[in-house]
């Protein structure tokens, strides 16, 4: 299964070996996934102003995020229901990213859990948590996450109730992650823990335990400047993949107002609509220090597990080596927005049209 040669055909293994539901689940969003759909849109947008004559002999790829060295400047954020896609779940993403030298966030509405994980494969990764208990409940939870060794911790804040997706709904699909009611995230008891999440949850984080935080969903440049202020150490531009609110604006567009009010003081992670190695190039020309790819690690992972994961980072890491050397620049420390020209995509963007290959038979 790890053996495809094109990132198109890992796509193709990958909806395959899915049933509908699955599948959907993975390509789908929330109501008309408009967001999903401007996320790619957005990074077709972008395209390169490249430099000539320039020394491109040796090209480096790697980059630093939270005191580790990533081979390549990608995360593999958090999937709930990754174990839709591959048997051994985050186990599987676990391996591939440790093997391969890259960071892991973890989430946790996956299996196996997070401390059998960090028991099972070696190596530093983030874990990602969503708030199902109260302050005492979340102390605990950060405390484990300690002891088992995660290098940082991370709250998704884009996720205060859950989406309506159309997709899931019309066919009675309910995740495997966690049977939510609709419209909402409740635990047993019936409280919704995640929507009462305020910026006194990230001062109480700060203040009582020494991990690196990580926000997740800040689209806002006012919300990205007050998370430096109150400490969070990576802000993280996301708006789920398109799957929570609907008709946002695109991640990759948001991200120059994020990096200007960050201004260089944290690093800032961005996803959305990535899926090739010259996506990566772009997100780190507008101020990115590293770009999550969730449905191209879902999609790896239904091609074939962590060996199918691996071999898809490989592809990725030569298509940005290629990509990086075209634009005329050795290293990815020194992208930068003059490479970047705004123009009107060529055809209409969906979740997979960054693999126009894939329907027409090759």
């Amino acid at each position: 299964m790890g053996d495809f040669k094109t990132l198109t055909d890992m796509v193709r293994l990958a909806r395959n070996n899915l049933d509908k539901g699955d599948w959907d689940y993975l390509v789908g969003a929330a109501d008309t996934e408009a967001s999903l759909n401007r996320n790619r849109a957005a990074v077709d947008s972008w395209t390169f102003l490249p430099r000539i004559l320039q020394d491109v002999s040796d090209v480096k790829t790697s980059t630093q995020l939270l005191g580790q060295t990533l081979r390549i400047p990608v995360v593999l954020p958090p999937i709930g229901s990754v174990q839709a896609f591959t048997e051994k779940g985050g186990s599987a993403v676990a391996e591939a990213a440790a093997d391969f030298g890259v960071l892991q966030i973890l989430s946790s509405s996956c299996s196996p859990d997070f401390e059998a994980v960090a028991q099972q494969i070696q190596g530093p990764r983030i874990y990602q948590l969503y708030l199902s208990g109260d302050q005492a409940w979340l102390d605990d939870q950060i405390a484990r996450t300690i002891s088992s060794g995660y290098i940082g911790f991370c709250l998704t804040a884009d996720t205060q109730v859950y989406s309506r997706r159309e997709r899931d709904i019309m066919k009675n699909y309910v995740p495997m992650q966690a049977r939510m009611a609709t419209g909402t995230m409740l635990d047993q008891s019936g409280v919704n823990y995640q929507s009462t999440m305020s910026w006194d949850t990230v001062a109480h984080i700060k203040e009582k335990f020494d991990i690196p935080l990580i926000v997740k969903g800040v689209m806002n440049p006012e919300d990205a400047k007050r998370c430096v202020e109150v400490g969070v150490d990576v802000v993280y531009v996301s708006n789920h993949g398109g799957r929570q609110l609907d008709h946002t604006v695109a991640c990759i567009d948001a991200l120059p107002a994020v990096v200007e009010a960050v201004d260089g003081r944290v690093p800032v992670v961005v996803d959305g609509g990535f899926m090739r190695g010259a996506d990566v190039i772009k997100g780190l020309c507008l101020g990115a220090t590293a770009v999550g790819m969730g449905r191209f690690e879902a999609l790896a992972a239904a091609a074939g597990g962590a060996a199918a994961i691996g071999r898809a980072l490989s592809i990725l890491e030569r298509e940005i080596q290629i990509s990086l050397a075209l634009t005329g620049v050795a290293d990815v420390a020194d992208l930068h927005p003059g490479l970047m020209h705004r123009a009107q995509p060529l055809a209409a963007s969906h979740a997979l049209s960054a693999f126009p290959l894939l329907e027409e038979g090759y």
